[in-house]
């Protein structure tokens, strides 16, 4: 099967590669496709004509979204209609990265794929029109939902805490958000599975629930017991509204996961077990990091 990814250089891509051995794979940078630009979207499909093209291009800024509406929604919600559109043309189906943003977090059981997405920001806005758009030019895709993304590159929240941790005695983190911490090679294996599965959205995160707190609280817990050095000596719970963020977040945007298991009979791992093996790989890669030097 001959895959096509966009988005080759963020975050989810470089754990996606990996998983991805046995297939022919044709990877593109942003730089080397604008998913954004329709007749490049066109040329690029005509020429390697793949079966499955997995969308990994993304505006993640949250906060960024609600000043740069226009490049959030031109990746976000246009691009998805044009790679669908363009896919349905050459018989290709798309895998599609969405977000626990696009429902309102007013429920208080977790979100199934046949809740009522109703976004409070730009960002999850952009990123249900995106879904939409997928759906109104093929019925061929495969929209995955997933919350609270985190790997190892790029912007990500345990790197932004433990550097935060080494810097200062006082942390201050929001406890009034809840959802799931998602490792990016989680995800990543869970795209790999649903490759083929039957057409529609699928949520997709690690087991068990947290608030931003308990995230950091854990992050540094971790640390600490892997010998790293840091300042912090409190974590300070606060309230969204304490933080002048520009963008609202759901306040419990936790995802049910039944139809996932269903159709691929695969275990989830808990946030926990992820975020212990994001750790070790962030230790050993410094550590090789240094030997080099």
């Amino acid at each position: 099967m001959t895959l096509l990814i966009t988005g080759a250089n963020g975050m989810l891509a470089g754990d996606l590669l990996p998983f991805l051995e046995g297939y022919q794979t044709r990877t593109f940078t942003k730089e080397e496709l604008d998913v954004t630009d329709e007749k490049a979207i066109r040329d690029v499909l005509e020429k390697e004509r793949p079966r499955v093209l997995i969308n990994c291009a993304a505006y993640t800024n949250v906060d960024g979204a609600e000043d740069e509406k226009e490049r959030a929604y031109s990746v976000n919600a246009r691009a998805p209609g044009l790679l669908a559109r363009e896919c349905r043309r050459i018989n290709a189906r798309v895998v599609h990265i969405s977000t626990d943003f696009v429902f309102d977090g007013s429920k208080p059981q977790p979100y199934t794929e046949e809740d009522l997405p109703r976004p409070v920001n730009f960002y999850g806005l952009s990123k249900l029109d995106g879904e939409r758009e997928i759906q109104k030019h093929t019925d061929n895709f495969v929209i995955i939902r997933t919350s609270w993304l985190y790997g190892h590159s790029g912007r990500n929240f345990p790197a932004t805490i433990l550097k935060r941790a080494g810097e200062l005695e006082e942390l201050r983190v929001v406890y009034d958000q809840v959802g799931t911490p998602t490792y990016t090679v989680d995800l990543a294996r869970a795209i790999v599975t649903l490759l083929e599965a039957p057409a529609g959205i699928y949520n997709f995160s690690n087991e068990g629930v947290a608030s931003w707190y308990d995230f950091a609280y854990n992050i540094i817990e971790l640390a600490k017991k892997e010998g790293m050095a840091l300042k912090v000596r409190r974590i300070r719970p606060v309230l969204s509204g304490e933080l002048n963020l520009k963008a609202k977040r759901p306040h419990y945007s936790v995802l049910h996961k039944g139809k996932y298991r269903r159709h691929t009979g695969q275990h989830i791992p808990h946030w926990l077990e992820g975020l212990e093996r994001w750790l070790k790989r962030e230790i050993q890669k410094q550590k090789t990091q240094g030997e080099k030097r």
